[in-house]
């Protein structure tokens, strides 16, 4: 039987329930879905995802901290990240780029995180049996996990400020081609495995066409609205690190019983 294989261009465009019984794959590639794979790679014990500064703010002030974390990373509190029109928000530990989230600074803490686009698109999805997010450093990780299941796929856009974003739709679209192509189970074929709908069938050919050169990614992602606005913080860097393919080996994935983004087991 053919599994759902469905492109959300933008939250607003889905009602949550509509999650309901499948998977959710919450993008956001500049930055914050790049931020949280490189995060957990260099060992957070968590990242807690807020919808507002204050939201964060609740969750430092509470000293609410992740239960697998060390005594001693308990002691130390929770950091702040995040990012605000791409620029850090003052009186947070961390912003929103993933060179800032080092072992130095992060390993065994928590982190209560708040963006502009991706913690809301990933709070929106929360009624999806599982919800992970993806990014193209951990592209293949998370095709290897969706392999595994038999539930619905909905791959989430983030979006730039309630708008269609260039680099999430062509993050979706090699998700989809990866599934379509080389992430089935063994003994499926591609049309047996996966029956995408029109939206994913869209970001594909977006994702094939940036994809025809070496440095095609990049350029694409670069003059997107959220490409722009980096370039325009003088942080081409990140949008670099956010083009760069399977570099993290894992999925994190965003249990809404405890409101936290760990390790997916």
């Amino acid at each position: 039987m053919s599994r759902e294989l469905t492109v959300h261009l933008l939250p607003s465009l889905f009602e949550p329930a509509h999650l309901t019984g499948g998977i959710a794959v919450v993008v956001d590639v500049l930055r914050a879905t790049t931020t949280i794979a490189y995060g957990l790679q260099n060992g957070a014990c968590s990242i807690i995802p807020c919808e507002t500064v204050e939201d964060a703010l609740c969750r430092r002030d509470s000293h609410v901290n992740a239960a697998n974390c060390e005594a001693e990373a308990a002691r130390q509190g929770v950091l702040l990240g995040g990012e605000r029109g791409g620029e850090p928000i003052v009186g947070f530990d961390l912003g929103n780029s993933p060179s800032e989230w080092s072992r130095e600074a992060i390993a065994d803490r928590e982190v209560a995180f708040t963006t502009t686009n991706g913690t809301r698109a990933l709070l929106r999805s929360a009624d999806a049996d599982r919800i992970v997010t993806g990014a193209f450093a951990n592209l293949q990780a998370v095709c290897d996990f969706l392999s595994r299941d038999s539930r619905p796929v909905h791959i989430v856009c983030a979006g730039t400020v309630g708008e269609v974003s260039t680099e999430d739709c062509l993050l979706a679209g090699a998700l989809v081609d990866r599934l379509l192509t080389g992430c089935q189970p063994q003994g499926d074929s591609a049309e047996e495995s996966f029956e995408p709908g029109d939206a994913a069938r869209l970001v594909l050919s977006h994702w094939k066409m940036a994809s025809e050169s070496s440095d095609g990614l990049f350029q694409a992602m670069k003059v997107g609205s959220g490409g722009r606005n980096l370039m325009r913080l003088g942080l081409e860097a990140d949008i670099r690190t956010a083009a760069t393919l399977d570099q993290v080996d894992l999925v994190p994935e965003y249990l809404p019983q405890s409101r936290r983004i760990s390790r997916a087991i």
